[in-house]
């Protein structure tokens, strides 16, 4: 009897949910929202949705250039993600963002979680700066969350050592110390990938501390 095949994308209907969810919000968004800064720093929203419809394309492409650039995969995708930003319209990368939404491929090297941390990160990297609602369901947060603290890549862990990272919506903490930073594990996922706009929705005698880390 054959092995069973491993999934190439972990939650693939959440994930095909979440990119046709965002992508019905990217509809309603004007002009010049587009041309807002998202939570990635130096990058505008545009840029973001841009990087999101690369999921299942160019897959070529990327390699050749991660070759071409020692390894350095932040470089990579940001290059990518502004040149396409500016050869498609906003209703170009809705669009691709909609037709690949259902397909079960990732980035080379990336892991199978990867693709819904991905749509729901990037998600609130896209609302937030424009005041836009966009709740994160705790059964999808929740397995991002645990991914992103044991994954190498992020170094979450490493970053807060020394604090305990409690989520009030699931059965979930993360570290070990005598500061409790409490909150929704979307929230907590959003300072655990970097983001400080995690904070707002955060307690505990640890949140001036994880705000000093990001900071650092």
């Amino acid at each position: 009897m054959p092995a069973p095949t491993r999934s190439r994308v972990a939650m693939a209907p959440d994930v095909e949910a979440e990119r046709l969810d965002l992508a019905d919000l990217l509809d309603t968004l004007a002009d010049h929202e587009w041309q807002a800064k998202s939570l990635c720093a130096g990058w505008t929203v545009r840029d973001v949705v841009a990087h999101l419809t690369l999921a299942d394309r160019e897959f070529a492409t990327t390699a050749l250039r991660m070759i071409r650039a020692r390894g350095n995969f932040e470089r990579v995708t940001e290059d990518m993600a502004r040149e396409r930003a500016l050869r498609y319209s906003p209703a170009e990368l809705v669009a691709q963002l909609r037709e690949t939404a259902g397909r079960p491929r990732r980035f080379p090297m990336s892991s199978a979680m990867d693709p819904l941390t991905d749509i729901l990160v990037h998600g609130q990297d896209i609302a937030r700066p424009l005041g836009r609602e966009r709740p994160m369901p705790v059964g999808r947060a929740l397995p991002a969350l645990r991914h992103v603290w044991t994954s190498f890549f992020y170094g979450t862990r490493k970053r807060f050592a020394g604090l305990r990272l409690v989520a009030a919506d699931a059965d979930w903490a993360g570290g070990e110390g005598p500061l409790e930073v409490r909150g929704p594990a979307g929230d907590l996922l959003l300072i655990a990938t970097g983001r400080p706009a995690g904070l707002a929705g955060l307690t505990g005698d640890g949140v001036s501390e994880a705000a000093a880390r990001l900071a650092a």
